[in-house]
């Protein structure tokens, strides 16, 4: 069983910046690709970001292309979401989640574990 858990979520003001983390349990963390997620109220998850088990591939939507950077580090299990730029429809909850394959992939369900989430408010 793989555990996923999101911090560093919370209230910036609009141009500001936020680094979310993802924790993974599990021995096997460098082998498949991981993604950021967000859904905002009312609204269906939205893929954000993805990349590749070694880092070296990445997909953003492009909403956030340019503001937004994925990154891992194999060593401590973890990946980040670092966000500049922000903006008031940046607003949801962060999701990450673990894929099944290598590479990024926009699909949700090529994901099979998900985090709880931590929630992002950008106010103007």
């Amino acid at each position: 069983q793989v555990q996923l858990v999101e911090s560093g979520g919370g209230l910036v003001q609009v141009g500001g910046s936020l680094r979310l983390s993802c924790a993974a349990s599990g021995r096997t963390f460098s082998t498949y690709a991981m993604g950021w997620f967000r859904q905002a109220p009312g609204k269906e998850r939205e893929f954000v970001a993805a990349l590749s088990s070694s880092g070296g591939s990445t997909d953003y939507v492009d909403s956030v292309k340019g503001r937004f950077t994925i990154s891992r580090d194999n060593a401590k299990n973890t990946v980040y979401l670092q966000m500049n730029s922000l903006k008031p429809e940046d607003t949801a909850v962060y999701i990450c989640a673990r894929g099944r394959f290598v590479l990024p992939t926009i699909n949700p369900g090529e994901y099979d574990y998900w985090g709880q989430g931590t929630q992002v408010t950008v106010s103007s």
